[in-house]
């Protein structure tokens, strides 16, 4: 039982909204400026959640994945001109796979040193097997988020054990929400930022942005735009059969138009940027309060150290490797967050972070993550197996 109950929808929305507000105002601290809105929003979230105030899961949270998040994109692209761009996301790329080798580097150790075959006994799965089918599975989500997920649960059976899945995906959401909060503090961390190559092209842009002008129609053309791409996309993805490209078509969408029509983009779609950044919080918050850590403190807690030991691991891959290429810290930690939470967290962090040059790249490398998430994740599942 909850303080709010999971069917009362709109008690629900106005606590994530409330959360959203709430961590833009307490950005303006001297404290909350250093933690940033998203890491005030996710821990937030996980507390109202796990201290009973909403619940866990709700239709209102599903509104926000089905609606929400698919609008994101479009808001986060309206300026994305494509001729501006392909220096950031060719480096883009080049961080993301180094996220990648991170991520598998940190679950061959972690499956290494941790005996794992206990779990998911359950579902009847040999001992070996299961040690396998966990590092499939959480290489799969940390390459390219929850949709590569359920895709291993299905290849590996692991799925089959309802207790352990429960668990494994409590961790995984847990973990993630805590894993994008040290992102988000990592770049002002001056000792950290200071060892690596200054990012200059967000602040430039952020600059441009403070003269636009942003009117109720300017809105309601952003939002009358946003959906439409959305719906459009929609119409091609279920036309060619291919559900698992939904965002890479929006995406190439909007990026498309706004290459081709740059002026009108710039000049009549203004507001796009602060709404997604608003629908981005509540996002983080609905989220985030998905982790409960009861249930995974209970079933499963020795994945709690196979986490730990995969995102350190991904972590110290990820900063050394990239200071050795000379990437900037921004384009790290945009690529890391891309891996492990998905195309839609990336771009909205770096849209609050002010780096408004990644944005896209954002978006970009986490489709990417989409399509190597669960390739990677199966062969790491049948290698794991061999031995």
């Amino acid at each position: 039982m909850t303080l709010i109950s999971a069917d009362n929808d709109f008690a629900l929305m106005a606590v994530l909204f409330s959360i959203a507000g709430a961590a833009f105002l307490a950005e303006r601290t001297r404290i909350g400026s250093h933690l940033t809105g998203a890491v005030i929003v996710i821990l937030a979230a996980i507390a109202a959640a796990n201290l009973r105030i909403i619940p866990h899961s709700a239709p209102a949270f599903d509104f926000v994945f089905s609606y929400f998040v698919p609008v994101l994109i479009p808001l986060f692209l309206f300026k994305a001109n494509l001729r501006h761009m392909i220096f950031e996301t060719t480096r883009m790329t080049g961080a993301f796979l180094i996220a990648s080798a991170g991520t598998v580097v940190g679950v061959l150790v972690a499956v290494s040193v941790l005996d794992l075959s206990p779990l998911a006994a359950a579902a009847g799965i040999d001992p070996a097997l299961r040690e396998a089918g966990i590092a499939g599975l959480f290489t799969s989500t940390y390459i390219g988020g929850s949709v590569n997920y359920a895709a291993l649960g299905e290849i590996t059976g692991l799925r089959a054990d309802a207790s352990f899945f429960s668990a494994a995906t409590a961790v995984d959401s847990l973990f993630s929400a805590l894993f994008l909060s040290v992102l988000a503090l990592l770049p002002g961390t001056r000792w950290l930022a200071s060892r690596f190559v200054r990012h200059e092209h967000g602040e430039e842009r952020a600059q441009e942005d403070t003269g636009e002008r942003i009117s109720a129609a300017s809105l309601a053309l952003v939002m009358a735009a946003a959906i439409g791409f959305v719906a459009i996309g929609d119409a091609i993805t279920s036309l060619i059969g291919l559900p698992s490209l939904r965002y890479a078509i929006i995406t190439v969408l909007v990026v498309v138009v706004a290459t081709a029509f740059p002026q009108w983009m710039e000049e009549r779609l203004h507001g796009g940027l602060e709404l997604g950044v608003g629908f981005a919080f509540v996002f983080f918050a609905a989220i985030s309060a998905s982790a409960d850590l009861g249930a995974m403190i209970t079933i499963a807690p020795i994945l709690i150290g196979f986490v730990v030991i995969l995102l350190s691991i991904h972590l110290i891959v990820l900063l050394g490797v990239g200071r050795l290429c000379k990437l900037t810290l921004p384009e790290l930690v945009t690529a890391s967050n891309a891996a492990v939470l998905g195309a839609t967290t990336a771009p909205a962090l770096a849209a609050a972070r002010g780096w408004h040059d990644l944005v896209t790249p954002g978006v970009l490398v986490g489709v990417l993550g989409y399509a190597l998430g669960t390739l990677i994740g199966t062969v790491i599942y049948h290698l794991w197996a061999m031995f």
